[in-house]
């Protein structure tokens, strides 16, 4: 009986040899599947954008924030007016865009690009929270011409 039995295993080894060669054959050379992905629009400039550094009135927080691979100046309490001062230091070498978030991440207004050296002083906003309202400023960078992301960040406020 032992002869019998190597005698079924070595065709069986020899079938399953032969299937994994052929499903090999057919996995290199057949044409990759490639998954559409959605096309990128990158975001406009603001039209609103001034050549310069703003003189914003006290009381908005206005800071400068190191981002390590940029930095960036805005106010921490944006008002119902849409005041903000997104502001890119000439030192950049980056765009820079503003998001203001609900706490449900809905986009109440955004920014279009600004160019460093910029700044832009309001958002228009899609709804006007009440004062105390949780928001956040999330600021995104694009490398110039390719619109890579240089990085984002995200600062936790609350509306005037």
């Amino acid at each position: 009986m032992k002869k019998q039995k190597k005698n079924y295993i070595l065709p069986l080894a020899a079938v399953l040899c032969a299937v994994s060669l052929a499903v090999m054959v057919f996995a290199l050379t057949r044409q990759e599947v490639q998954t559409k992905m959605g096309e990128f629009t990158p975001p406009p400039f603001d039209s609103a954008a001034v050549v310069g550094t703003p003189t914003v009135p006290d009381g908005l927080g206005y800071n400068e924030l190191d981002c390590q691979v940029y930095k960036v100046s805005l106010c921490g309490k944006p008002t119902a007016d849409g005041d903000i001062y997104l502001t890119n230091p000439e030192s950049n070498e980056v765009w820079l865009k503003v998001r203001i978030l609900d706490v449900g991440g809905n986009i109440l207004g955004e920014t279009g690009l600004v160019r460093p050296g910029e700044y832009v002083q309001t958002v228009a906003l899609t709804t006007i929270p009440k004062s105390g309202t949780p928001i956040t400023l999330k600021i995104m960078a694009y490398e110039p011409d390719t619109y890579y992301s240089a990085g984002a960040a995200s600062l936790n406020t609350t509306f005037q």
